[in-house]
């Protein structure tokens, strides 16, 4: 008798440790105090303007009160551009070198790399001011990244290579956009793989956390890696929800309990 309550208190203790706790599958809880809307209001996002890095593409525009002198900076068909076409962006738009440079039309090339864009709008106009017209040509110079593109890999419902064309995007948005993070996907240690100049560096973020806003990597960088780790209890196979878990303790406990009964008789 003593044998059978302890079996069956160990299959409750496992069916129990196997659920996913509904505390690992909420963003952004307050873990320090109570919520309020106070604490909420006075978090302070961080985050640090983007510096160029090898193999961005710019997209770059220069207007002028002629705008025929400078049309051949612009791309052909400027005026039908369709912003959400990748593949114009790569034919038409600027690529950073290995060295870190873009080739402009007449200037040549320009060392971009680490700059921010607004950087590198300056530079241009200083440069067209310099070398090709007066002030009162008006230049106007346009510097944007053709998209920002990540990578998401992993417990997510869409992984593979997305892009988004905003100048601000953070994790919740860069998940979202890859159709969330699964069931059985470690909400509470998200890795960013980002790209440095002397290399990559591997970062970790608890999306459970409401402390996550704070972190300097909420914000995603061009060419992020995004990799969710699967939990535990993916691998163990005994369910995930309350429900799961019971209908298969269930079955096991039935197929235990017919050996036994079948042994017996033998």
């Amino acid at each position: 008798m003593k044998s059978k309550i302890l079996f069956f208190g160990l299959v409750l203790c496992i069916g129990l440790s196997s659920c996913v706790p509904h505390k690992n599958l909420v963003y952004l809880q307050n873990k320090e105090k109570a919520l309020d809307s106070l604490a909420t209001n006075n978090l302070t996002e961080i985050q640090k303007p983007y510096r160029v890095q090898v193999n961005d593409i710019l997209n770059i525009r220069v207007k002028a009160l002629d705008q025929d002198k400078v049309s051949i900076y612009n791309p052909v068909g400027d005026e039908s551009l369709n912003a959400d076409s990748q593949e114009r962006a790569y034919f038409d738009g600027f690529t950073v070198d290995i060295h870190g440079n873009i080739r402009i039309p007449v200037l040549g090339e320009i060392n971009v790399l680490g700059y921010t864009t607004e950087e590198i709008q300056k530079l241009l106009e200083n440069k067209l001011l310099e070398d090709q017209f007066k002030e009162t040509a008006n230049i106007f110079v346009t510097v944007k990244l053709a998209g920002l593109r990540y990578v998401t890999s992993g417990e997510v419902n869409s992984p593979g290579t997305q892009v988004l064309f905003q100048d601000r995007v953070n994790i919740f948005e860069a998940i979202a956009n890859a159709g969330e993070i699964t069931q059985t996907g470690d909400r509470k240690e998200v890795m960013i793989i980002r790209q440095y100049p002397q290399g990559q560096q591997i970062h970790k973020l608890d999306l459970t956390d409401i402390n996550v806003m704070k972190s300097p990597y909420y914000h995603i960088q061009n060419n992020d890696m995004i990799y969710v780790k699967p939990i535990k209890q993916k691998s163990w196979g005994t369910g995930l929800t309350g429900t799961q878990t019971i209908t298969t303790l269930i079955t096991v406990m039935g197929l235990v309990t017919t050996s036994i009964l079948l042994i017996d008789r033998l």
